[in-house]
């Protein structure tokens, strides 16, 4: 399927919901790291293991390295996009706000998405796709609810995680122009490469990790649930997506992430799920066929 194609295929949608198993786990496994980690430094932590997950992986596929400046340079960009700004901003952000308003504000990604991508004319700012993800993030905080308390800090932690969602529509506007034709493995694991040169030089100045005590197991086992699964493989699936259905249909997944969240408490560990939640659910089910297109255009040739 072209990247320019509004729709989305039923594999891209069963990777859709896949991603947002992977990346819905990233909020529960930042805050269990953040007990004793700083955040640069856990973010440094995770685009690190991350990558060194994916090496073996490179090898045995044979793919080459990128040569040169010129070849690191759409990497480089990419990583600072997709990895340094938005984890470092909404990781930051969580150290205000409880992880539920965490999300929510990470699903604003797709609207934030459809505006730059329609500003840089490479998709058309169609009314339906507006109106979709609108629904959508209504849905969101009807199903989580705002989850909003009083603290110290809490209009920056809010601030923080939008300046994230919003880096992750250039990101993906960057790696729709510069890497459409790039194998997903080795993007996933070039730009966490890249990340990861760019992270330690920010987290060794700000925080000077090697200062700080060894974690404990739990933390580890955070960092590498969130290197490994919520990272690594995570990106191997989302430029798959990307590269199929396009920039603003893959960034769907944040709409899915808090659905997943309630049908794993549910069915994992036994958590009752409320008319709230099953409101919400409908609304961003809704939404995603509003945005497929599919449903609507066969409607009007039924009226």
């Amino acid at each position: 399927m072209s990247p320019n194609d509004n729709r989305i295929d039923a594999r891209d949608w069963s990777l859709l919901a896949v991603l947002s198993v992977l990346w819905g786990g990233s909020f529960f496994f930042n805050g269990a790291a953040l007990r004793e980690l700083p955040p640069l430094t856990l973010v440094f932590l995770r685009v690190a293991l991350g990558s060194a997950l994916l090496l073996p992986l490179l090898r045995m596929q044979g793919t080459s390295f990128p040569r040169g400046i010129a070849g690191w340079k759409p990497f480089v960009l990419i990583g600072l996009l997709n990895n340094v700004i938005p984890f470092s901003l909404i990781v930051i952000g969580q150290t205000f706000i409880p992880s539920g308003l965490a999300s929510i504000l990470n699903a604003t990604t797709p609207l934030f998405t459809v505006i730059v991508m329609a500003a840089a004319g490479e998709e058309a700012l169609q009314l339906r796709r507006v109106a979709g993800v609108a629904l959508g993030l209504s849905g969101v905080i009807i199903l989580r609810g705002w989850g909003v308390e009083t603290r110290a800090g809490q209009g920056l932690g809010i601030l923080l995680c939008l300046g994230g969602a919003f880096s992750y529509g250039f990101a993906a506007l960057a790696a729709r122009r510069l890497l459409k034709d790039a194998a997903p493995l080795g993007t996933a694991a070039f730009q966490l490469m890249a990340s990861t040169v760019m992270m330690a030089i920010v987290a060794g100045a700000m925080e000077q990790p090697w200062r700080l005590p060894m974690p404990g197991v739990t933390i580890w086992l955070a960092v590498l649930g969130l290197a490994g699964l919520s990272t690594a493989l995570a990106y191997i699936v989302f430029f798959q997506i990307l590269r199929r259905s396009g920039a603003t249909n893959v960034m769907l997944v944040t709409l899915l992430i808090p659905v997943t969240a309630v049908l794993l408490g549910w069915l994992v560990l036994g958590e009752p799920i409320s008319m709230r939640e099953f409101a919400g659910a409908i609304v961003i089910g809704s939404a995603l066929l509003v945005i497929d297109g599919r449903v609507l255009n066969l409607l009007r040739r039924v009226v």
